[in-house]
């Protein structure tokens, strides 16, 4: 517009002006009120967002399970290749790997669980964890990764080194009682 010559600012006043006349005669104050209600009403449900609490974990699968560690518990999510075996360890202890400088045994939740597993083949992923300044690792199949799990639902764990129990069958491993585990 600039670019024609100069804005001719009285015509643009008289062009809202009009625009506002003609809203207004469409639009009277009873069908203003009746939009601004409708409109009220959106705005009112949108803020009426219910807000659940959650808990953080991460998830994998060991044993065609799904298991869970809450995510402020986690030290790093590390591939098993560098996984090496430890002679005259129980069969439980897989062995150990380095994480961030540190040698952490590995654990086989499947037997450690009484899970049905394959060999160590199927162990793609090392979750390590951090419990009371231990270190240890979790040997997975799979990394599901971080989910919330609403805690609404949740059931305590009947039996077995578990927290609780979600709906769906993801168990949030107790890591004091999966720690007794391999010294009882």
């Amino acid at each position: 517009m600039a670019a024609d010559g100069p804005v001719d600012f009285e015509a643009l006043r008289r062009r809202l002006d009009d625009a506002t006349r003609s809203l207004a005669g469409e639009a009277g104050p009873e069908a203003r009120r009746r939009i601004l209600e409708e409109r009220a009403a959106v705005v009112a449900t949108t803020r009426e967002a219910v807000r659940t609490e959650s808990v953080p974990v991460l998830a994998f699968r060991v044993g065609g399970e799904r298991y869970a560690v809450e995510v402020a518990s986690v030290f790093q999510v590390l591939e098993s290749r560098g996984l090496a075996p430890l002679p005259a360890a129980p069969p439980w202890l897989l062995g150990a790997l380095v994480a961030r400088t540190r040698v952490v045994p590995v654990l086989d939740l499947r037997l450690l669980l009484g899970l049905e597993g394959g060999g160590m083949s199927d162990l793609a992923k090392v979750v390590v964890v951090e419990h009371e300044g231990d270190v240890f690792g979790l040997a997975a199949e799979d990394l599901e990764g971080r989910i919330e799990v609403p805690k609404e639902g949740l059931a305590p764990a009947a039996s077995g080194p578990f927290h609780w129990v979600a709906p769906d069958r993801l168990a949030l491993l107790d890591l004091a009682r999966v720690g007794l585990e391999t010294r009882g």
